[in-house]
């Protein structure tokens, strides 16, 4: 039996966190650890997927210069098909910074993404041939609409469906009028807010929002929630998978874990429930380490830390 193959697209960058070791003090230096690694939502739910087994390949861009090389090595590294990402000897390689409180939640963060600049329709156009039998198109928001609007396209004219996250709260409303031709979308509760101009305050207006998500078009919605787990709708069911307890390290990468297991148990006709399952349990495993993407993921890992 083949391997389900999924293409992915979207931001590969050098993360650097530094995670505070008591409460953050502003206008002032803080004492930390400092952590640099591979990272970008769309290369790290490849990489995660890549280490559950699946066959995955990287449309991305990175520069000619050291950080673009360590991004380019990792990910293959994990299994990721990283022949077509664009080397360039313009840009440079992207960046993500981000400022971790004491708990290993995001403070504040800056990031430099000018190389994704590179990822046109073009670029697309030129790399259709990926895109012919893929089990699933995986974006993230990083993208420009017209190249957003590109995928969509060309996938619909392959009839592969298309998965999508939205990144952060100023990035999302990018997806708002492409929700009806998505198979999947994952936010937090911050950016789907920020997707329908909504607010959610608690699991049963996050679980309102998945659903109505879905009657605009959107078939399978997943709003996580942090501590508290995450809530999931399609055409035929709704539900609530609460989160696993565990000691956090950094809460960086846990979405893409997230969103990754779900699609590996969704192109692998999972039930829906079982789906989010694994989801949560990848993204538990990733919360205990440093690291953005976990060297532990695997499925034999996903299944072992499974307690819901």
């Amino acid at each position: 039996m083949s391997v389900p193959r999924i293409v992915v697209i979207g931001a590969a960058t050098l993360d650097i966190k530094g995670k505070a070791k008591k409460a953050l003090l502003p206008l002032t230096s803080n004492p930390g650890d400092i952590h640099f690694g591979p990272g970008g939502e769309a290369r790290n739910i490849a990489e995660n997927l890549a280490r559950l087994g699946l066959e995955t390949i990287l449309l991305s861009a990175v520069g000619q210069d050291s950080i673009g090389a360590t991004i380019i090595a990792d990910t293959a590294a994990a299994g990721v098909d990283i022949s077509r990402v664009i080397q360039s000897e313009t840009h440079r390689s992207s960046t993500y910074l981000a400022v971790l409180d004491d708990s290993g939640a995001l403070a504040i963060s800056i990031e430099d993404m000018a190389a994704l600049e590179l990822i046109r329709p073009q670029f697309i156009f030129q790399h259709r041939s990926c895109f012919a039998g893929a089990a699933m198109i995986v974006i993230d928001a990083n993208l420009s609409e017209r190249t957003i609007q590109s995928i969509l396209r060309i996938a619909e004219r392959y009839r592969v469906p298309v998965a999508a996250n939205t990144v952060s709260v100023g990035l999302a409303p990018r997806l708002r009028s492409f929700l009806p031709r998505l198979s999947i979308l994952t936010a937090n509760a911050t950016e789907a807010s920020a997707l329908l101009n909504e607010r959610i305050s608690n699991t049963r207006e996050a679980q309102a929002m998945a659903q109505r998500l879905v009657a605009m078009g959107v078939g399978t919605v997943i709003i996580t929630l942090a501590d508290r787990g995450l809530c999931y709708a399609t055409s035929r069911e709704s539900g609530y998978m609460p989160a696993i307890r565990c000691d956090v390290v950094d809460y960086t990468g846990a979405g893409a874990a997230l969103m990754a297991a779900v699609i590996y148990g969704i192109v692998n006709a999972f039930p829906i429930n079982e789906a989010m399952r694994l989801g949560v349990s990848a993204a538990t495993l990733t919360l205990k380490c440093p690291e953005t993407v976990s060297k532990e993921m695997s499925l034999d890992s996903l299944y072992n830390a499974l307690v819901i």
